[in-house]
C-alpha cells in the first residue's frame, strides 16, 4: 500500500467513469445511512398490548437519557460516528484532487481497521433479535430502518474495496 508518488493516488482522473459510479453509490449509502439512523429499525410487541418501536438514534439517545453513558459511547461511536466518518473519508478519496501518498496510506489503513468493526452494530441488533425471539411472549418485527442501515453498511464496504483496488492498480501501473 506504499505509494511513493502522490500523482498515482488520483483515481478520479485515471478512472473517471468508475469513480463517478462510486460517487453515486456513496451518495446512496449516505442517504441510506441517514434513513437507517432516523427511521424505526425494530418493533417489539409484548403481550399483544405493548408495542415499542426503536430507531438507532432514538435508542442511542434513550441510553444517554437513562445514564448508560458507556453503552451510549460504544453504540453511538460504532453505529453513528464511524459510519459517517467512513463515508466522509471515502468522499475525500473519490475527490478530484489528488491526496498526498502518506495521507492516502493513512486513510486506507483506517478504512481497513474500521472495516473489521463495521458490522459490530449489525451483530448487536442480530443478537438482540435472537435473544428477544427466544421469549414466547415477545415478537419482533424488522422495520425499514434496519434494511436501510444494512444497505449503507454493504455499499460502504463495496465502495471501500473498489477504492482500494483502483488505488492499488493505479499506483501499480504508474499512471496518474
Amino acid at each position: 500500500m506504499n505509494h511513493p508518488e502522490s500523482e498515482c493516488v488520483n483515481i478520479a482522473l485515471r478512472y473517471p467513469e468508475a469513480v463517478r459510479r462510486l460517487r453515486i453509490l456513496l451518495a446512496i449509502s449516505a442517504v441510506s445511512l441517514f434513513a437507517g439512523l432516523v427511521t424505526p429499525i425494530i418493533t417489539l410487541k409484548k403481550f399483544v398490548l405493548v408495542e415499542n418501536t426503536f430507531s438507532v438514534l432514538g435508542g442511542v439517545l434513550e441510553l444517554l437519557k437513562e445514564g448508560q453513558v458507556f453503552l451510549f459511547v460504544i453504540i453511538a461511536g460504532f453505529s453513528v460516528v464511524l459510519p459517517i466518518l467512513k463515508i466522509g473519508v471515502l468522499y475525500r478519496l473519490l475527490g478530484k484532487r489528488a491526496m498526498p501518498a502518506n495521507n492516502l496510506d493513512r486513510a486506507l489503513r483506517l478504512m481497513h481497521l474500521y472495516g473489521k468493526w463495521s458490522m459490530l452494530d449489525v451483530f448487536v441488533v442480530a443478537v438482540l433479535v435472537v435473544a428477544v425471539k427466544l421469549g414466547v411472549i415477545v415478537s419482533v418485527e424488522m422495520r425499514f430502518g434496519l434494511y436501510a442501515f444494512a444497505l449503507s453498511v454493504l455499499l460502504t464496504m463495496y465502495i471501500t474495496a473498489r477504492v482500494v483496488t483502483l488505488t492499488d492498480s493505479s499506483c501499480a501501473t504508474g499512471h496518474s
